[in-house]
């Protein structure tokens, strides 16, 4: 991941609904949520979320399928991973044990 586009994913996580979004889907995968289950979920107007999920959306951390008459939203676990290993890229300086537990609460996901 370049440095831009790690500033532009945590940028778009670095407000308050936008984060809880992200969280909520992470937790939903693999199947995804709704928009309008999200907005109810989080509790915020419909027209507010579609703004986040747009913002979440162009940071490349969500990704939205048509389902009928729905517009299912999943976190891009792909793009999490992408920006873990870029933010621990350079960690530890040789020296694993330091970041043991890190590695040990990842591994559990």
């Amino acid at each position: 991941m370049e440095i831009k586009a790690a500033i532009a994913v945590l940028g778009s996580l670095a407000q308050g609904t936008r984060l809880e979004t992200f969280r909520l889907l992470i937790r939903h995968e693999p199947d995804g949520m709704a928009a309008g289950d999200i907005a109810r979920e989080i509790d915020i107007p419909q027209n507010t979320m579609s703004a986040h999920l747009a913002v979440l959306s162009r940071a490349g951390l969500v990704t939205a399928q048509r389902q009928s008459r729905s517009i299912v939203y999943r976190a891009n676990i792909d793009v999490l991973r992408n920006l873990t290993v870029f933010l621990v890229n350079d960690c530890c300086q040789g020296r694993p044990e330091i970041c043991e537990p890190l590695m040990a609460e990842l591994a559990c996901c």
